[in-house]
């Protein structure tokens, strides 16, 4: 998987449901309204410090909190293209380096970005030696259909998917799903830079692979088009898994989606 560009990193906002009933998604707000540029090399960050103006200092700390951020998010895709497992000391060594202090925050950061905007999920498989792999949420495979080890895991995107279905009432219009996702910078007919052109992720590919079903209204006329959950999406997940993930992330304060990478 290649390094994914980045110059912007993730912001908090509302409730999750909050944003849904306002026909916004999951991570329909960028983080960041602070974020600068992001592409700085690894080995440039310099230790953060304290010693300017308390306004200062604050911006600075955010800003070179975000960079490492965006960094170990890198890092982590890169060893999910690899199916590598990854070791805390490495992460702490090839990122934050001198800035180790600030692991806990960063680390959470980007565990939460992977999980909304990629779909996946941090497990600790050694608790003594601090080894973790990537796991896909809600049990869907959909990360796992994607042989190309170039390609960005994109099941993010679907959960919000099923989720605004669910929350909808089981069934959701095609003007509600697009309204939604263009909070998120994600538009029908423009490629997104993780997500490619979305438009055919949702109404061909996805609804190929069983995940979604794409139909017309009954009686409607000029046709409009409907989101309803697909066999697939029933199999491997479920609604009360669903509601539990909205439920889990509501209740963890701020989320955190790395907006269009570029």
């Amino acid at each position: 998987m290649p390094v994914v560009p980045t110059n912007e990193l993730c912001t908090s906002e509302e409730d999750l449901q909050g944003q849904i009933q306002a026909e916004g998604p999951v991570e329909a707000q960028l983080l960041g309204a602070e974020a600068e540029d992001a592409s700085t090399p690894l080995a440039s960050f310099p230790p953060v410090s304290f010693s300017s103006a308390a306004g200062d200092a604050e911006i600075l700390l955010k800003q070179a909190l975000n960079g490492m951020t965006t960094q170990l998010l890198e890092f982590l895709l890169l060893k999910y293209g690899t199916k590598e497992p990854i070791f805390q000391a490495e992460m702490l060594n090839t990122v934050l380096r001198d800035n180790q202090a600030h692991f806990p925050v960063v680390f959470r950061k980007a565990t939460q970005c992977l999980r909304l905007a990629f779909g996946l999920d941090m497990k600790e498989v050694d608790h003594r030696e601090h080894i973790y792999v990537m796991v896909p949420i809600l049990g869907l495979t959909l990360n796992e259909m994607q042989t190309d080890e170039q390609s960005i895991p994109k099941a993010g995107l679907l959960v919000t998917v099923l989720s605004l279905i669910l929350l909808a009432g089981d069934r959701v219009s095609e003007e509600n799903i697009w309204g939604a996702l263009s909070r998120m910078g994600v538009f029908a007919g423009i490629k997104h830079c993780i997500y490619g052109e979305p438009k055919e992720l949702l109404t061909q590919v996805w609804v190929r692979a069983g995940y979604l079903q794409y139909r017309q209204v009954r009686y409607s006329h000029p046709a409009r088009y409907e989101f309803l959950w697909g066999p697939r999406a029933y199999a491997e997940t479920s609604k009360q898994k669903v509601k539990d993930y909205l439920h889990r992330v509501n209740g963890r304060g701020p989320r955190f989606f790395p907006p269009r990478w570029a």
